[in-house]
């Protein structure tokens, strides 16, 4: 009898994870992938458009060109996706893909529900889509303290803070992602600005996203219906691989509806928020995996991810400390965006 493979649940980054320091992932990490990074290129020509080995390869790095959503929504999905089929040639079997925000679309790719061409145009118009529109922005909060313990009478002073500034000034503010120990609100640029004053400081935070727009909320209405005339004919089908939403919800390779997957991706994913937190609680809860993979690039979402193990409690980690302990004797999280 053979030995059990190890199980794996794969999670996708979502924008912001492609800066200076991954300058030339893409080139670096897959040079045997060539032919599908020129089909990515013949498609982005075909928009008049960078190519993505010419903005994986432009020195010097500059935000002001691959920190657009036109082009690093497409750099990022191209990276992520050649690293989760890496992950699904390797020796573990993946039981499940989910992933933040943009890293939906991403999952989609990698779990068989769309073409890698096909995902590409998804992200490639959604990221143009909300460079042209820009409507709002986002802005990032701890609410975790130093060892990543739950400090739930500092989440709700956020939500506190947030509630006060739309009932007393009108601004249109809500929580856009939840992060494992991070809250992303998103709102109008007047609403981000007061509330980035009114939150007491914390090192970095609270942290405004450059080029970011209040993804998943009320004010991407127009970004929606754009995208859901743009994107009518988008050739979704049943994955091959279970995938769990920003909701948690588990999309089977038995039970998909192609319409409903559709109207979720280009719906509810657009407007409402991007409960990360439970997406990867679901996906620990119903396929117990032995490991946690991360795409790349970069490694920014390793933290997040390791609160949403704390969160659940998963295998009695339930600090920094115990996560870090663990790390070293019995990796469980491994990112493909650490060198």
């Amino acid at each position: 009898m053979s030995a059990r493979k190890e199980r794996a649940i794969l999670i996708c980054p979502g924008r912001g994870t492609y800066n200076a320091e991954q300058w030339g992932y893409l080139n670096r990490r897959h040079p045997g992938r060539s032919d599908l990074i020129q089909v990515f290129d013949d498609y982005r020509r075909e928009q008049n458009q960078p190519t993505l080995t010419e903005l994986d390869s432009h020195q010097p790095f500059s935000p002001a060109l691959q920190g657009r959503g036109e082009h690093a929504s497409p750099l990022i999905y191209a990276c992520s996706y050649l690293d989760a089929q890496e992950a699904l040639e390797g020796e573990l079997e993946i039981v499940a893909v989910t992933g933040n925000s943009m890293g939906w679309y991403t999952t989609l790719a990698a779990a068989g529900a769309l073409e890698a061409e096909a995902g590409l145009h998804l992200v490639n118009q959604m990221g143009t889509l909300m460079q042209q529109e820009l409507i709002g922005g986002q802005l990032v909060y701890p609410w975790f303290d130093e060892d990543w313990r739950p400090d739930p009478a500092a989440r709700q002073a956020c939500l506190d803070t947030m509630a006060a500034l739309r009932a007393e000034h009108g601004h249109e503010l809500y929580i856009s992602i939840e992060l494992g120990g991070l809250l992303v609100f998103g709102g109008d640029k007047a609403g981000i600005e007061a509330l980035a004053k009114a939150l007491p400081r914390r090192k970095q935070f609270p942290l405004r996203l450059q080029n970011h727009a209040a993804f998943h909320t009320p004010l991407q209405q127009p970004v929606r219906e754009r995208a859901r005339d743009l994107l009518a004919d988008l050739p979704l089908q049943r994955p091959r691989i279970p995938m769990v939403d920003g909701r948690g919800q588990i999309w089977s390779p038995w039970s998909t509806d192609p319409a409903k997957l559709w109207d979720y991706t280009l719906g509810h994913q657009v407007t409402e928020p991007y409960d990360f937190t439970r997406a990867v609680t679901v996906a620990l809860r119903e396929f117990a995996p032995d490991r946690v993979i991360i795409t790349g690039p970069g490694t920014t979402l390793e933290s997040a991810v390791a609160q949403c193990l704390i969160l659940a409690n998963w295998q009695d980690i339930d600090s920094r400390a115990t996560f870090e302990a663990r790390q070293k004797s019995r990796p469980l999280l491994v990112s493909q965006g650490r060198e």
